[in-house]
C-alpha cells in the first residue's frame, strides 16, 4: 500500500506530486482543504517519498496503486489533483475509472507526449557518491554544480533523510528513474476520455500547457475549464499557493 497522510473530516480528496516529490510537497495546502472541508490524502506514489520502491514503473501501475488505495480505504466518488507526473496519472485514473472519480484537477501538465527532459536533473543526482558518506551541505554542494536555481535544488533535497547515522540517501528510486525515464512523458491513450467536470491549471510561466495543447485536452475532457495562475511556473501551487487555492477550492465547491 503506499504511503499517504490523511487529515480533515468531509468529501475524499486526493492529491498525487510529480516527478520526485512527494505528499510533503502539499503540506500547506492539503491543511487549507482540510478546514473548507475535506477529508484530504495526500499520497506519495511508488518509487518516491515513503512508498515502497518497485522494478515497474509506469503511470498504469500508479493507477492501480491509487485505486488499490482507495479499496482499501473505501473511498468513492473522489476528488483528485495531481501536479506534473501526478496529473498524468490522475488523468489516467479518470479516463479508466470514471465511476471512482467526481471532479478532476489537472496542474500544469498535458495528456500530449512530452520529451525526455529531466537530463540535467539525473546528472545532479547521479553525482551524488553515498558510499562516501557526504554530509548535507556535500549534497547540496555536487547538485549545485549542475542545478543554479535554488528553488529546484531545495525541491530535490527534501528527499534526503537519513538512512542509519552517518548515511544520508535519497527516499526516491533513482536507480528505477534511470532505467524508465522515458515512461514519464508518455501521453494519455488517445481513445481514453472522462465525461465529468474537469479543471486544467497551468502557470503563466510555464510551457507545459502551450495555447496550441487546447485541443487535445477539449478531445480527452469535454468539460474542462484551462485556467492560468499568474506569477508561477511549473510549480505553481508552491509558487502562487493563494491564486491556486482560491482556483482549485472555488472548482471543487461549484
Amino acid at each position: 500500500m503506499i504511503h499517504s497522510k490523511i487529515e480533515g473530516q468531509g468529501s475524499p480528496l486526493l492529491i498525487l506530486h510529480g516527478f520526485l516529490g512527494m505528499s510533503d510537497n502539499w503540506k500547506t495546502l492539503s491543511a487549507q482543504y482540510a478546514t473548507e472541508g475535506f477529508q484530504v490524502h495526500t499520497l506519495d506514489l511508488r518509487n518516491h517519498g515513503k512508498s515502497f520502491h518497485s522494478d515497474d514503473f509506469s503511470y498504469e501501475f500508479m493507477v492501480q496503486d491509487v485505486v488499490d488505495y482507495c479499496y482499501y480505504h473505501q473511498l468513492k466518488s473522489i476528488e483528485i489533483i495531481g501536479h506534473s507526473m501526478g496529473g498524468k496519472v490522475v488523468m489516467l485514473l479518470a479516463t479508466k475509472y470514471q465511476e471512482l472519480v467526481h471532479k478532476l484537477i489537472v496542474a500544469d501538465i498535458g495528456p500530449k507526449f512530452y520529451p525526455q527532459h529531466h537530463q540535467t536533473i539525473l546528472a545532479a543526482l547521479n553525482a551524488v557518491d553515498f558510499s562516501k558518506k557526504p554530509s548535507r551541505a556535500d549534497v547540496e554542494n555536487i547538485v549545485s554544480e549542475y542545478i543554479s536555481d535554488f528553488g529546484t535544488r531545495q525541491f530535490l533535497l527534501k528527499n534526503l533523510y537519513w538512512k542509519e547515522s552517518g548515511q544520508l540517501a535519497f527516499r526516491f528510486n533513482l536507480e528505477v528513474f534511470n532505467k524508465k525515464i522515458d515512461e514519464i512523458g508518455k501521453a494519455l491513450p488517445f481513445d481514453h476520455y472522462f465525461q465529468k467536470d474537469t479543471l486544467f491549471l497551468r502557470g503563466e510561466k510555464s510551457d507545459y500547457i502551450l495555447d496550441s495543447d487546447f485541443e487535445t485536452i477539449m478531445h480527452h475532457f469535454p468539460k474542462a475549464k484551462i485556467e492560468t495562475v499568474s506569477n508561477a511556473g511549473h510549480w505553481l501551487h508552491a509558487e502562487n499557493p493563494t491564486a491556486f487555492f482560491e482556483k482549485t477550492i472555488s472548482f471543487l465547491k461549484q
